[in-house]
């Protein structure tokens, strides 16, 4: 039995006894190398594939295998060389995959954070311009030191890890330093113990290119601040490339030096505000892909409505639905979805709903003021939002006709049953009301459900 027999078995038993959902993502990617004796050798996309099978599948694989096979078998692993070498060297790496564990050049830049996966919307479109302008001219003065700054999770690690790879592969020659805060202080710390201090000073200041994550966390930290305020000083004034990422403008910024903070605000800060609706979509769609999972647009709508915080929420949220779904071996349909929002929430998902917040959503998506809503207007538009509105009210809450009324300016119960009457022949006549009001259901009933 070849190598390519053995795993096609092995894939087919495995199909069987798995959800299809799971089978896509975690096996089909999985390729056979090498048979040698009874040692099977895999290989896998990433390390991070590699740590998930151990932890999920390790026992399913080895059992579906050794079936196949017909006795007891080795599985070993490799990952997936990152670089382009040749069909040849690519073998000899194979080849020499003898340990379970796969290994893996270390790097202080994440290769995946790129510009090209960077998702661009009116939020961040200013800072990744910036961004990019950087690598073009390193150490023009303009953009020199780069500040991004912004909440968590907005993307600014990824801009700057960006620049680090675009500049590897623009200007191969130029020697690039990685680091967050709090690595450039455990190393200063450790250089003081070890009285390398020299050391210390000579592996940040041979930057042509220093990327620093997370400026805040220098706040307090009085040697660690002076210490990082002549590297600032000899990169800056050596015309070599200083970016850095912070959680708020620097000028918003405490515990730190005045002449630190000077030299933070003589170049350019750009920010990242939290993304808009069509943006979390797409981010949605960008992750699910990343991760091989196929998700139907209601799915995807549902994350991109509720999760608006930031990236790193959304990019959660798409582990855990995988996570649920691998684990229970279901597959990912809107209720499974709806639940793992809810924990990913917590109790910002749940609100105690009132008739107000109806009317203010139905205002916000109709573009009608509130007061107009419940007001006496019989303009069409106004009308119709506020017949809507009581609709949701009645859907939704539950509440007494009456109580409606009294909400809506004193109406009697027979107009709120007639504006519900209205609304929910519309809803099955008229495509634009039934979608409108089928969104607007569907998020306000979110928090009760």
């Amino acid at each position: 039995m070849t190598h390519t027999d053995l795993w096609k078995t092995t894939k087919e038993n495995l199909k069987k006894t798995h959800p299809q959902h799971a089978f896509s993502t975690w096996f089909e990617p999985i390729t056979s190398i090498a048979l040698n004796n009874n040692n099977l050798i895999l290989e896998v996309p990433n390390q991070f594939f590699f740590e998930w099978i151990q932890s999920h599948y390790k026992k399913s694989i080895q059992k579906q295998t050794e079936e196949a096979f017909g006795g007891t078998i080795n599985i070993k692993y490799t990952v997936t060389p990152e670089n382009n070498e040749s069909e040849k060297e690519k073998n000899q790496i194979r080849a020499k995959a003898h340990s379970e564990t796969p290994k893996q050049k270390l790097k202080n830049i994440n290769r995946h954070y790129t510009f090209s996966s960077f998702i661009e919307g009116s939020h961040n479109q200013f800072a990744k311009a910036a961004a990019l302008s950087t690598v073009e001219s390193l150490g023009n003065k303009a953009f020199n030191p780069l500040v991004i700054y912004g909440g968590v999770g907005m993307g600014k690690t990824h801009l700057l890890h960006a620049i680090g790879n675009k500049t590897i592969t623009e200007k191969p020659g130029k020697t690039i330093v990685c680091a967050s805060s709090e690595k450039f202080t455990l190393d200063f710390i450790s250089s003081i113990q070890k009285n390398k201090t020299v050391e210390f000073s000579k592996s940040y200041r041979k930057a042509d290119v220093l990327l620093i994550d997370d400026i805040q966390f220098f706040q307090g930290k009085e040697q660690t601040q002076e210490q990082f305020f002549h590297t600032f000083n000899e990169l800056f004034q050596n015309g070599k490339q200083i970016v850095m990422t912070a959680d708020r403008y620097p000028g918003e910024m405490v515990g730190l030096q005045d002449r630190l903070l000077s030299r933070f605000k003589s170049g350019l800060s750009v920010d990242i505000q939290p993304p808009d609706f069509e943006t979390r979509v797409a981010i949605v769609m960008e992750k699910a892909e990343q991760n091989g999972l196929k998700l139907s647009y209601d799915i995807i709508e549902l994350i991109g409505t509720h999760i608006k915080k930031n990236i790193r929420d959304i990019e959660s949220t798409i582990i855990r639905l995988l996570a649920h779904s691998s684990l229970s071996n279901t597959e990912i349909d809107y209720s499974l979805t709806k639940k793992v929002i809810k924990e990913r929430l917590g109790k910002s998902a749940i609100t105690d709903l009132t008739v107000e917040d109806i009317v203010r959503r139905v205002s916000e998506t109709t573009h009608i003021k509130e007061r107009e809503i419940v007001g006496a207007s019989r303009k069409m538009e106004i009308t119709e939002a506020r017949q809507i509105s009581i609709y949701l009210c009645r859907e939704i809450l539950g509440t007494p006709l009456v109580s409606i009324g009294m909400h809506f300016g004193g109406r009697d119960h027979s107009t709120v049953l007639h504006a519900c009457k209205v609304i929910g022949s519309k809803t099955k006549k008229d495509h634009r009301i039934g979608a409108l009001v089928g969104e607007l259901k569907n998020e306000l009933s979110f928090a009760l459900n």
